[in-house]
């Protein structure tokens, strides 16, 4: 399985909280872009966040987010303190 464009758009939503405080959330504006306001209501239909335009992480969604920010964090890593990224052939 691969990460769909929906998925690709709910990964960059969770990544727009901020892990370091429960007190700050996030508001999606009805002039944004489609795709956001679509990803940002499915995560509140799957109970990641408390509203349909944004609000706080619930705590699965705060599980999700961690998460979202450690596999950016590793796919954005070099290894070795390579200056490019590594590609892999897919299998």
């Amino acid at each position: 399985m691969r990460f769909t464009p929906d998925m690709i758009e709910e990964l960059n939503t969770l990544l727009r909280f901020d892990l370091t405080t429960s007190l700050q959330g996030i508001k999606i504006h009805a002039n944004a872009d489609q795709s956001i306001i679509a990803a940002t209501r499915r995560l509140h239909a799957e109970g990641l966040i408390t509203q349909a335009d944004g609000g706080y992480l619930t705590p699965l969604g705060r599980a999700a987010a961690e998460q979202a920010q450690a596999l950016l964090s590793i796919l954005t890593s070099r290894p070795n303190g390579a200056t490019t990224p590594v590609h892999y052939e897919a299998a």
